[in-house]
């Protein structure tokens, strides 16, 4: 992230290089060299600082880098504005400002922040939600047009922002995870849904980035990012982040330790198949924990019961799970050879399913049935893909491909088990009971497609250690308040006649941006006009009325009045 604003390039000898790259000059910082005595060679350890001035070649525009390696350079800290608009919008901070109150994060975080440092930090979740980004470099913008949570809405400059971020400790965000999850009743059952998911980051000094097996490879290193979500509660409860080579099942008895830690023990997990593993199941065994996780029809370890119950429970009403549209039956059964409990295998058939996955398992074979063709009387190696559905045949030489010949049998297995999944559970209860508890997961699902399309997240767009735990600790507490929003909209949608397209997240906070106050020649901000209907119905979800907007709106005019 560069900062809008340039200095003098350090005059540090032979410490200073530059590279040109695509147009433009970038200044690097020789901060340390490490000699190999093995390889006789000395390693040069350099950092990227910022860009070079094309109107002034002394000067150059800064990175965080440059704050990390120059901390007693002073930068300005407010942004140079003159004038705040004179339109500002409001409605999306009234909410927001509402909903931080009821959940009572503010008053948590103010025993780790002091209150000029707590008001930036619910501005930069606030900006996360509303812009749906997490480019800090934009925030100054942001702020000259909206009503922010800062002391006395003082807009500060980017590089504040990148101090900020670097200033934050893995103290203050431990304290804060602790305060959160302390003040749940432990008391009560609940299921917590846990998933993970990858993210890119810009290059730096970021230990915990690693090439691993990301979920879509963009052929650069990333980090893992996983959250325990509360279904009954619906909310997040802590997060964790981890190199990107550590996959999730060795992560996942980690987590659970950290959910003993935090007093967690009338709980159960409700987990993906990526964490299905015997050395898993037995650690949540020892710890207490009940499990329910999803295994698809095809696996190994489920297609010879789901095969001997086929024809069983399909056509039977009894067994009819209508809010799903799918059927289904409870089996009990050890999970493996010297498992010392019995489970329950829940085994579901989807007329649906069945049909959008005999479709794709059709169009697969004749694909690779023409892309084998296209390659006859070449020398050509396929994978074991390929494999796997065709006996090859090649020339005695085993070098040119001839033609393939499909193995019906192993087709004809799949085709048999199209339509059906099966869920595992170490309580016992009814087939609906456990796709009731898997399908409140869809929350924890929604939330991390929120937390990669609706608020920036895809990738960290930090250089530092400090920054990246700042910025993921910040986009928490934006998870935390986006899914009240999400859970809130949704109940109301329950109450309505008909689905307004307005109920959405993104679409509410569009609608709601659109209250706006406007500064008149008495340099006072006042509503510009009355709200509308369709912002009635999102804000009723809230219990926000016209009066409460209003009484808002002065509260923020008094602050702004004579600010400028």
């Amino acid at each position: 992230m560069y900062l809008d604003f340039l200095v003098k390039i350090p005059e540090v000898k032979g410490k200073i290089t530059y590279r040109k790259r695509d147009n433009s000059c970038y200044v690097y910082y020789e901060y340390d060299r490490i000699y190999d005595p093995s390889q006789k060679y000395t390693n040069v350890k350099r950092a990227m600082i910022g860009k070079q001035s094309k109107a002034d070649s002394q000067m150059m525009q800064p990175n965080q880098n440059y704050l990390k390696f120059f901390p007693e350079v002073e930068l300005p800290e407010e942004k140079d504005r003159t004038l705040r608009s004179s339109c500002l919008r409001v409605g999306t901070y009234i909410l927001l400002q509402k909903i931080f109150r009821e959940s009572g994060i503010p008053e948590m975080l103010s025993q780790y922040f002091s209150e000029k440092d707590l008001g930036l930090f619910l501005d930069l979740a606030a900006y996360s939600i509303i812009t749906e980004s997490n480019a800090a470099q934009y925030y100054p913008d942001y702020a000259y047009n909206h009503a922010i949570f800062s002391q006395d809405m003082r807009i500060y400059s980017d590089s504040k922002v990148s101090d900020f971020f670097r200033s934050i400790t893995d103290n203050q965000s431990v304290g804060f995870l602790n305060s959160w999850n302390e003040c749940k009743d432990h008391r009560e059952k609940i299921y917590i849904s846990y998933d993970s998911t990858n993210k890119n980051c810009q290059a730096g000094d970021i230990e915990m980035l690693e090439y691993g097996n990301a979920k879509v490879d963009q052929g650069s290193p990333i980090f893992n990012y996983s959250i325990a979500y509360d279904t009954r509660n619906k909310e997040p409860l802590f997060y964790e982040a981890y190199p990107g080579s550590i996959n999730d099942v060795s992560q996942l008895q980690y987590m659970l330790d950290k959910a003993k830690g935090y007093g967690y023990k009338k709980v159960g997990f409700i987990l993906d198949r990526g964490y299905f593993s015997k050395s898993n199941i037995e650690y949540m065994d020892q710890c207490g924990y009940s499990f329910v996780i999803m295994v698809r029809g095809m696996a190994t370890l489920v297609n010879e019961l789901i095969l001997k119950h086929k024809g069983t429970f399909e056509k039977k009403r009894i067994h009819n799970i209508g809010d799903y549209r799918v059927y289904g039956i409870t089996v009990k059964k050890k999970l493996y050879a010297t498992d010392e409990k019995d489970r329950y295998f829940h085994i579901y058939h989807s007329i649906e399913k069945e049909s959008a996955e005999r479709t794709q398992l059709e169009n697969r074979i004749d694909e690779m049935t023409k892309f084998m063709k296209r390659h006859s009387n070449e020398m050509r190696e396929f994978g074991p893909g390929f494999e796997r559905y065709f006996e090859l045949y090649y020339d005695e030489e085993h070098k040119t491909f001839l033609f393939p010949v499909e193995k019906a049998r192993v087709i004809e297995n799949e085709i048999e088990l199209c339509g059906y999944f099966c869920i595992i559970t170490s309580e016992k209860m009814t087939a609906k009971e456990a796709i009731d508890l898997y399908k409140s997961r869809d929350a924890s699902e929604k939330l991390f497609r929120g937390d990669k399309s609706y608020l920036g997240n895809r990738s960290l767009r930090v250089y530092s250690d400090e920054s990246a735990s700042a910025k993921i600790f910040i986009e928490f507490i934006a998870l935390i308040i986006r899914s009240r929003i999400f859970t809130k909209l949704k109940e109301e949608m329950k109450n309505l006649d008909k689905r307004p397209n307005f109920m959405t997240v993104p679409a509410a906070i569009k609608e709601l941006e659109k209250i706006e106050m406007v500064r008149q020649l008495d340099n006072v901000y006042r509503l510009d006009h009355a709200v509308t209907a369709a912002q009635k119905t999102i804000l009723k979800a809230f219990g926000i009325d016209v009066s409460y907007v209003k009484y808002k709106a002065d509260e923020i005019s008094e602050t702004l009045k004579n600010k400028g």
